[in-house]
């Protein structure tokens, strides 16, 4: 018997196995209605009338949905109402600039677009078929009493039909959608699942963005155990400590930033850091320093494991957690170990190339970037994926150590430096640009524009030009420091050399990336 692996797995087995377990905890404090707490029998209706509502609006198997929205139970609810029957869940950045957005409903051809009650303006802003704004539109989205037609298909096209089209920042300026299949989505989110321990006593905090590689496959992994879903939309150190206390959180994913968001809530923090000796934090985006892995477990109390992977990845690539055989090790030098981007997940390959790039094989690896047969080609050359990530491969364990890509990666998120070149240059004043990407202790890297003015012209500030950017760009891309230069060093053929621009940064950073 050969039966498809495909999302709506997930949420089928938690309606059967515990329909009145709360499963949602949706965000209170939020511009439309919350959900408040639904359990998985109705978020099982909720996603089957959201089903319905796509066949009723002659939306077909294959089309694309998109969903512009922060951290909400209507999002995890569309991971399942989409993609559980068929069509293609294009969650977007909500970050990003309303020209960054065109882009990607237009490039992804989507057909229905679900937006932020914060985005509304995007209603007119967007030439799609149907644009529903969450809260305000829903009886027009999960109003449906109809049940949803079966998506019809042999069970080979249904684990590797497409089911969501993740957009990423590369090294271009143009986003790539990554074309996640059924198969990718479900053998990530066990296989993470699994390795992280996630289990039918977790309750999850969604402190990640879910648009961010599927929240990097917990919506899925953490429903089919029937884990209660605690929904939080804006990022504050403080308040999620308070809702770790309040419903008992036992795991959280986070991107460094958030790492540093709870250790400086912490220290305003009355009485005992809640969860010490329960949570779990899984961290990627960047390796933390040392010392920050070494607070995390002192001060918090809370277990550290940390991951590498990518958007086209899944993302799960490699993991980083305490083991038996360090166990006698100074808490010093077992946080060195776990800053390591670790071993090679179950069905994951690695190795490192002659050029010192870190390449992978798995099946959570992307199908192909949508509409672009060549960077596909570029990025599977020899079966392999290329991460564009330097690092070697040691006794099992990967670590990184440069980025051969340039990408900056800032509070978790990609920023390509040559799309906020091309911001920057379409100022007057601007004569060269470089961005590059600076050691900082709570981003990461920090976005930084290095720039050579006109000397005929009047000269901006770094105030004028951030402001600048951010007419063009989402304000995490924007610069957050800009240093005036004379010149740039380039090659003889005129191609700028950033490495010896960063050099003066990470000349006293071991990595090449924080």
């Amino acid at each position: 018997m050969f039966f498809p692996l495909t999302v709506s797995d997930f949420l089928d087995r938690a309606v059967t196995v515990y329909p009145d377990r709360i499963a949602v905890v949706d965000e209170p404090v939020q511009p439309a209605e919350s959900w408040g707490e639904i359990t998985y029998a109705e978020l099982g209706r909720r996603a089957r009338a959201q089903a319905a509502t796509l066949d009723e609006l002659g939306v077909p198997v294959g089309a694309r949905v998109a969903i512009v929205s922060q951290n909400s139970a209507r999002m995890l609810c569309s991971f399942y109402g989409v993609s559980g029957w068929g069509r293609v869940l294009v969650p977007v950045n909500f970050r990003l600039a309303v020209a960054e957005i065109q882009y990607i409903v237009e490039h992804s051809g989507a057909q229905v677009v679900m937006v932020d009650p914060d985005l509304r303006h995007l209603k007119d802003e967007l030439d799609v078929d149907h644009v529903f704004v969450l809260g305000e539109d829903d009886d027009k989205i999960w109003g449906s009493t109809a049940e949803p037609r079966p998506w019809e298909a042999d069970a080979t096209s249904k684990e590797n039909a497409t089911a969501t089209i993740n957009y990423t920042s590369g090294t271009t300026a143009r986003p790539k959608g990554v074309q996640l299949t059924h198969r990718n989505n479900w053998l990530n989110a066990t296989v993470f699942g699994w390795q992280a321990s996630v289990n039918d006593r977790d309750v999850y905090l969604h402190t990640l963005p879910m648009f961010h590689a599927n929240g990097w496959g917990h919506p899925f992994a953490a429903t089919a155990m029937g884990v209660k879903h605690v929904v939080i939309r804006q990022i504050d150190g403080t308040e999620i400590l308070r809702r770790i206390e309040k419903h008992g959180v036992t795991y959280l994913c986070a991107a460094p930033a958030v790492v540093a968001a709870a250790l400086d809530a912490a220290k305003d923090w009355d009485g005992a850091v809640p969860g010490r000796d329960r949570v779990r934090i899984i961290v990627a985006g960047a390796p933390p320093p040392t010392r920050t892995i070494e607070r995390v477990r002192e001060e918090l109390g809370w277990e550290f494991i940390q991951i590498y992977g990518l958007t086209e990845t899944a993302p799960l690539l490699t993991m980083s957690r305490m083991r038996e055989e360090w166990d006698d090790l100074e808490a010093t030098e077992q946080a060195r170990l776990l800053g390591r981007a670790g071993a090679p997940a179950v069905g994951v390959r690695v190795m490192v190339d002659d050029t010192g790039e870190v390449l992978a094989q798995s099946n959570h690896n992307l199908a192909s970037y949508w509409e672009n047969p060549e960077a596909t080609e570029e990025a599977q050359a020899g079966n392999w994926f290329h991460t564009g990530d330097g690092g070697t491969f040691e006794d099992g364990y990967v670590t990184i150590a440069d980025r051969k890509k340039d990408v900056i990666i800032t509070g978790g998120e990609n920023v390509s430096s040559i799309e906020v070149e091309d911001a920057l240059m379409s100022h007057p004043a601007v004569k060269e640009v470089a961005v590059i990407g600076i050691p900082d202790e709570k981003w990461g890297e920090l976005v930084t524009a290095l720039v050579v003015v006109d000397p005929d012209g009047d000269a901006p500030s770094a105030e004028h030009l951030i402001t600048h950017c951010r007419q063009h760009l989402a304000g995490y891309k924007c610069p957050k420091r800009v240093e005036f230069r004379d010149e740039l060093v380039r090659t003889a053929t005129g191609k700028l050399q950033k490495f010896k621009l960063r050099q003066e940064f990470w000349k006293d950073s071991a990595r090449q990336v924080n």
